[in-house]
């Protein structure tokens, strides 16, 4: 497992996610909402209010994941079930997406409350990833949560590009093998383009919540329900 077991961590963030510098994030992000709408680019404004305000880079990144469009938001919400809608369903589960949010939070790292209501992470993955003390607690959680949605089976996707999904795969079904609900782990190529137009769809990845048909916020409920003292910045409408 990873030395370090504090997944997302930087010094950094209790000084730029709070108070004054709080504030002017959530102003340079209701700028980027109106730019949006009026049909710029993300990278285009996001460019242009960061420089605008002196945005970190972390900042700035935590601002484009907290924003869509209000036109893109109302098609994303419209999507969105609740959890008793999935009662007696399948679920597919973004895993890498989901578990490293919970990681994150376990951790006690910066999280973002978004404009769409998803907690997210700014751990960023970049084709890497290994297993942290928090990992095993993480999935335990998804497994507990799942078992209380009261879903049939749950088939949780992995990037098999990324490393150690090999490894992330056996721990999941080590665990899983624990629980009364029937868990598949499959290893895809693009989990994304999987998952695409499909229903019941846990993830927060915005690509997703975009392309799917239907999908559970379940990440902010396994943190507000049981991650304890998250360290979370609202950057939600």
């Amino acid at each position: 497992m990873e030395s370090n077991p504090k997944r997302g961590f930087d010094r950094a963030d209790r000084d730029d996610f709070t108070g004054s510098a709080l504030l002017r994030l959530k102003a340079a992000r209701e700028e980027l909402i109106w730019l949006l709408d009026r049909g710029y680019s993300m990278d285009t404004a996001s460019t242009f209010v960061g420089n605008h305000h002196s945005l970190t880079a972390r900042q700035r990144n935590a601002m484009k994941r907290s924003v869509s469009s209000r036109s893109d938001l109302k098609l994303r919400l419209g999507k969105l079930l609740t959890p008793p809608e999935v009662k007696g369903k399948e679920v597919l589960i973004d895993g890498f997406n989901i578990i490293i949010t919970l990681e994150t939070a376990l951790s006690g790292s910066l999280l973002i409350l978004c404009g769409d209501g998803v907690i997210r992470d700014l751990a960023g993955l970049r084709g890497t990833y290994h297993l942290i003390p928090q990992t095993d607690a993480a999935i335990r959680l998804l497994l507990e949560s799942l078992e209380v949605l009261g879903v049939t089976s749950a088939k949780i996707y992995l990037d098999s590009p990324v490393s150690n999904s090999g490894r992330l795969k056996k721990r999941i079904l080590e665990i899983s093998s624990t629980f009364q609900l029937p868990v598949e782990v499959s290893l895809e190529d693009d989990s994304d383009k999987v998952m695409s137009g499909k229903e019941s769809i846990i993830t927060g990845d915005s690509i997703i919540l975009d392309s799917c048909i239907s999908w559970v916020n379940l990440t902010r409920d396994i943190i507000l329900n049981n991650a304890p003292d998250p360290f979370i910045a609202d950057l939600s409408e």
